[in-house]
Formats: C-alpha cells, structure tokens, sequence
C-alpha cells in the first residue's frame, strides 16, 4: 500500500488544479449549482456560460443489505486508506472491483470471502471467460459463497457476515467489510431540475451528441453513461468539445453510439471485452460466427505457462467483420485494442491473417484466428487441389 501511494503521488499532478491552471483554466473550487441556463453559482461566485458540461461522476452506492449502516465498511474509494493487512476480508459483489480485490487481497495474504447473489462471478462477462478467473481466484485461496441469500452484516464488537450459499449457512467474523456493488450518479444539489436537465437513478439524461433536455448542458462520464470507465469518460469529453465548440462547420457533430469501447477486468489472468456478446447479438437478431484460439496452443503462452485462457471473435455471419471480442490472458487489456482498431477500422480477419506478428507473442493468437477465417473461405475445389499438391510434395 504504501508502494502504491507513493506511485500514485507521481502521476497525481495530471489531475491537479496546478496543471489546469497553467493550461490556462480558471478553477473554482466549492459546491456549484445552476442558477439558470446561463448562470452557475459555485459557493458564491457567479460564472457565466454559453456552454456547460456536467462531468460529476458517480460515487459507490451500499446496497439495501440488513446491517450494513450498523459497520464502518469499504468502497473501491476507501480501501486503498488501508494500512494494515486485514486477516480475514468480506467483500460483497463479484464484478470486476470485487474480484479484482478479491484476488489481490488473497495474494497479499488475507482470508477472503467472496459473496455474490447469482452464480459464478463477473455475471455480464463471457460465461467461459469469466470461469478461467473463477479457477485463478479461487485458487489463490478467495471462498465464493455465490447465489448468496439472507444476507445480513452484524455487529456484535466486530463485524460478521452471515449468508446462505448453495444450501450452506455462513457465519464469518471479519476484520474489514468492502462493498463492491451499486453505483449511484451525483445529481445531488445541482439544481437540474430549475434548468430542466431530465435526470433518474441511473444518471443524467443525453442525447447521441451528449447534449442533455436543456440544449446548451452537456454531459459526460459516469454521470450519463452505463460504461463507467475513465477512458470511456475521456473520449465522451471529446464529443462534447467537438460538439459544443466545433459543431458549425467541417466538423459536424460527433456521435456516442459510433465510440468502440473496450473495457478489461484487472484480474490474474485478464478478461478484456470491446463490441457484441454472443447473447448482444442473438438479440439484435444478427447471425455471427465465432472463432476460438485458445493459448495452449500459442507457444508463447506455453513457454510462459500461461495457457489458461484464449481470444474468441464473433463476425457477421458469412464474412471477416468483427463484431465481438473476448480475450482472457495475463495481458488481455493490451491485447484487446488490436482487434479495437480494427474493428474502428473496418478491417476484418482476412487483414488480421496477412498481417505479420512477432513471433513468439502471445498477440499471435488474434493472428491464428485470422487464419481460421482463411480456411472457412477454402471451397470443395480448391480443397482438392491443394491435397493434390500436398502429396505431390509429400512424393518429393
């Protein structure tokens, strides 16, 4: 932890008040809120706009868990403050902070409890991806108590968790309690509603250009999007500048539905993900075919022992576009902007195959699959004639 900090400290002037000011931004600390649809009052001082972007982010949200406001307990925000190892950690919540921390946790030498109320973890991730993780964390000594019902926190000079999982009542004292579920938007004290900026539980209203119900507001990040990544937060900002400064002219407007977004859960190994789930797809009614490499059989990942995962593409039915892609690997969040790029590129698996790869990478794996797509391609004829040449080489 304290590593962490002292590292954390060097890359903390990117987000510092110094760095806008000498970027030439005037920064007003205080609690801001709109007083019409040109006016802004933070804590007294009154600015005005042409132009204003809500960029308030969301913060961790406790569950309605029995017991829970009667213990001090962590969020993803407060459980890097930690000074001490806790020897046994409840956490509630197997999405990507969860198991993150689950698994880090169990590393570091904690006894970690793990509960989740479906079954399995990372629950919206590829269901075969997300059981490579299960197995790694599981092994790394985390106990998932899944499909957990009656859950209830005690205190009782300490904290304990109880809960039923897969017919097993848990009774477990813990030293420290994280929540990793629910997120809430900070609309609070803003005055939208004086503004008439539409706005619900799940965050601020936004058009596809970013633009709230009050056209000179606009949004961005997690306070108006279901994908509450900083770099998906970095590239809405983008549309909102291009939109609310540039729309006149050559530029035109930009879209947030045209954003390819690739996200990755920081577990060991990795799950990276950008564009449709094999189900996103079955609902859109678009047929696709899917093509696996699994790491076993990428000699890079052999040589490294790291076997235990693979890269799978969906395409449109019929043709090398991609539409879809999983990766689980020790460095699947590198590995997934390849088939990003693509993907904004328009470039499909017949590109990908006949471009050359390092050889031994385990990047080398999106390259087989390429190669998969090319034999799809083989017809009956040609099917013949190259076994023909075969075994007149083989005759040689």
């Amino acid at each position: 932890m304290e590593r962490m900090r002292k590292l954390r400290a060097k890359i903390s002037d990117n987000d510092s008040a110094h760095r806008f000011s000498n970027l030439g931004v005037d920064v007003y600390f205080g609690q801001a809120k709109f007083v019409d649809s040109e006016t802004i009052d933070v804590a007294g001082t009154m600015l005005k706009f042409k132009r204003a972007v809500i960029a308030t982010g969301a913060r961790a949200a406790a569950p309605p868990i029995k017991g829970l406001s009667d213990v001090d307990y962590l969020t993803n925000e407060s459980v890097f403050s930690l000074t001490k190892l806790p020897k046994r950690l409840g956490i509630i919540g197997a999405g990507p902070i969860g198991c993150e921390m689950a698994q880090t946790f169990a590393l570091l030498g904690s006894e970690v409890f793990l509960v989740e109320s479906e079954h399995g973890i990372l629950t919206k991730e590829d269901r075969e991806a997300a059981e490579i993780v299960h197995k790694s964390i599981t092994g790394a000594g985390v106990k998932l108590l899944c499909c957990g019902q009656n859950l209830e926190i005690k205190n009782d000079g300490g904290i304990r968790l109880t809960v039923d999982s897969h017919g097993k009542s848990y009774d477990e004292p813990i030293d420290q309690l994280l929540v990793a579920v629910g997120r809430a938007p900070n609309v609070e004290n803003l005055n939208l509603e004086g503004v008439g900026v539409e706005f619900d539980k799940k965050g601020v209203k936004v058009n596809d250009n970013m633009q709230t119900t009050n056209a000179r507001i606009y949004a961005a990040g997690d306070i108006c999007s279901k994908y509450q990544f900083t770099h998906a937060a970095d590239f809405m900002a983008r549309i909102v500048i291009q939109n609310a400064l540039f729309a006149v002219g050559p530029f035109g407007k930009k879209k947030m539905s045209d954003l390819v977004i690739p996200w990755a859960t920081y577990t060991s190994p990795e799950i990276a993900h950008v564009g449709m789930y094999e189900d996103d797809a079955k609902k859109e009614g678009i047929e696709i075919d899917t093509y696996v490499q699994h790491f076993s059989d990428v000699d890079r990942a052999i040589l490294e022992g790291q076997v235990e995962g693979f890269v799978k593409v969906h395409t449109k039915k019929g043709t090398d576009t991609i539409v879809g892609a999983t990766i689980v690997a020790e460095n699947a969040g590198d590995m997934i902007s390849e088939l990003t790029v693509a993907m904004v590129g328009g470039l499909g698996l017949g590109k990908i195959a006949s471009t050359i790869h390092p050889y031994p990478t385990q990047a080398e794996a999106i390259r087989k699959l390429g190669d998969q797509f090319n034999r799809t391609r083989l017809t009956p004829f040609s099917k013949r004639i190259l076994g023909m040449l075969q075994r007149l080489n083989v005759g040689r």
